[in-house]
């Protein structure tokens, strides 16, 4: 078996198991459009790589028309990257991606146009970016981190942690090691909400303690 095709094999099983309603290796290969979109990309970065800019940009477009996936032919990824639905993701082309990532629909790895050279994020192995998230800048976000659905995230992003909110703030998750798509992505603690409460408390505290002052 070649390298290629192992790798083809590794990404069909990567989905088989991240999506209950895929029934098929074939199904996922014929219908999948993130599958497609890194059959062209994969295509698009060789010939970028060997100095056909012009011809890879053509793939990357032709890839983008078909599936509604945007990845700049200049893009690193690697291995096993799920696209879950895919529909207006969009990769930049000094974006770096590792290994077991996943990314849902209308993820954005960006530039905040302030940048040159290094523009866009790189992701380290297991990350999950949820839906709608943003994540602008040539900072790192950690292996096993998550990337809540709708945040914009411009600053890194610590390994084993979860960026929330908008503009993202960090949350521990205890440091356990995981598959991005074993994750929990409803129950995650806002931290906006968890300060509110906290200032809540401290006020209630505080106006115990003068009326308390009050009865002396």
């Amino acid at each position: 078996m070649t390298q290629q095709a192992a790798r083809s094999g590794g990404l069909l099983a990567a989905y088989q198991r991240r999506d209950p309603a895929a029934r098929g290796k074939l199904e996922i290969f014929l219908l999948y459009p993130g599958v497609h979109a890194m059959i062209y990309h994969r295509i698009a970065h060789w010939l970028w790589v060997h100095r056909l800019r012009f011809l890879g940009r053509l793939v990357s477009q032709w890839g983008r028309f078909w599936t509604g996936i945007e990845i700049h032919p200049g893009a690193v990824i690697g291995r096993r990257l799920v696209i879950d639905h895919g529909m207006g993701t969009v990769i930049g082309e000094t974006a770096e991606i590792g290994d077991d990532c996943l990314l849902y629909q209308g993820v954005t790895l960006g530039g905040t146009g302030k940048d040159s050279g290094k523009r866009h994020p790189t992701l380290g192995n297991n990350v999950l970016v949820g839906s709608g998230a943003k994540v602008l800048g040539p900072f790192t976000v950690g292996d096993n981190a998550r990337i809540a659905s709708g945040a914009v995230v411009l600053g890194e992003v610590p390994p084993d942690c979860t960026a929330v909110g908008v503009p993202a703030r960090i949350v521990r998750s205890g440091g356990r090691a995981h598959y991005a798509d074993d994750v929990d992505q409803v129950h995650v603690a806002d931290p906006v909400v968890d300060e509110l409460l906290a200032l809540s408390r401290r006020l209630e505290k505080l106006e115990a303690e003068m009326q308390q002052e009050k009865g002396l």
